[in-house]
């Protein structure tokens, strides 16, 4: 008593400390310290009750991480041969892609669903949670649901394949097809940017699939200016097309007056190249006309204009000067 008389006082600064005040102290104490050897006891029965549970539990969720990646290398085994057939058949690169996206989310959504029966869920009700949930995730996920539509119709009516390139002009997107996935397609730009477009917009505006042919025409045109001679001009684009390596020489080729200007005669020019050649030989055309134009003196005019101004100067005559100084003296 008399040593908890000396801890009370050093802690609270008390002088007078009375012997009722010591023993709520020790009695609360008592308590606390009853309390807490209650409830480290309880824990310590509640695991020793269910040791054989925890256990159980404990095995089923190492079974069930081993059971997923069995699973996992058992899916990735069963795409690979999926993958195999379709590259033995030449299937479309495009629908190779959507099938195995398929795949994937399917094989693992039933991988999924084993490891929750094996977990002691029973099927029926995990049956009765999807489609009491497929309500609810189909209205949330309509546009996945519309994306998703879009992918199978881009697969059935093949608009477009992996390898082209496509134009949306609503939309203003361009690009390289490189995947068509179950929502998503997705296109690489002429500088290497990734654009994912969903599949709904691909269906429900109109595109241009710029390489769908292996051949395209090449359509230029270059003004020259009125006094310059117009035959010796056509007759050296002619020459360049004839001699070009690109131009399909078996294909029509055009040299014509297309329209006269304001400023210059419009030249039109046309031609086939193949598809993977446009650019390369539209850019090599251009560059040659201007540089042989140039050597030959024919001229390539800039938009001018010609403005005329009339001026008109009025000479008051000298009655009228005369008169009206009379009038003001």
């Amino acid at each position: 008593m008399q040593i908890a008389r000396n801890t009370i006082t050093a802690a609270t600064g008390a002088t007078n400390v009375s012997d009722e005040s010591v023993s709520d102290v020790i009695d609360s104490a008592a308590e606390a310290t009853t309390e807490a050897a209650q409830e480290v006891n309880q824990f310590v029965q509640f695991i020793e009750d269910n040791i054989p549970n925890l256990i159980g539990f404990g095995i089923k969720v190492i079974l069930a991480l081993v059971f997923f990646f069995l699973g996992s290398k058992i899916i990735k085994w069963i795409r690979k041969i999926v993958h195999r057939s379709f590259e033995r058949t030449n299937v479309d690169a495009g629908v190779a892609q959507f099938v195995d996206s398929m795949l994937k989310f399917g094989l693992y959504a039933l991988l999924i669903f084993m490891i929750a029966t094996n977990f002691g869920i029973e099927s029926s009700s995990i049956a009765a949670l999807i489609a009491s949930a497929g309500v609810a995730i189909g209205l949330a996920v309509q546009g996945s649901l519309s994306n998703f539509a879009g992918g199978i119709l881009i697969l059935l009516l093949k608009p477009f394949a992996v390898g082209d390139y496509i134009i949306v002009t609503q939309e203003g997107i361009e690009g390289t097809v490189k995947e068509i996935q179950i929502f998503y397609t997705k296109l690489a730009t002429v500088d290497n940017q990734r654009v994912v477009v969903p599949n709904s917009i691909l269906t429900s505006n109109s595109l241009t699939n710029v390489t769908a042919r292996p051949e395209r025409q090449l359509d230029l045109k270059v003004g020259i200016g009125y006094d310059s001679d117009l035959k010796k001009a056509k007759k050296l684009i002619e020459d360049m097309l004839y001699s070009d390596p690109s131009v399909i020489q078996d294909e029509d080729i055009k040299v014509f007056v297309d329209s006269l200007g304001d400023s210059a005669v419009m030249i039109g020019l046309r031609a086939w190249v193949k598809t993977e050649e446009y650019w390369a030989t539209r850019w090599r055309l251009t560059e040659q006309i201007k540089l042989t134009f140039d050597i030959e003196g024919i001229e390539i005019p800039y938009n001018q204009l010609t403005v005329n101004v009339k001026s008109e100067q009025v000479v008051p005559s000298a009655a009228k000067i005369d008169s009206s100084v009379e009038k003001n003296s």
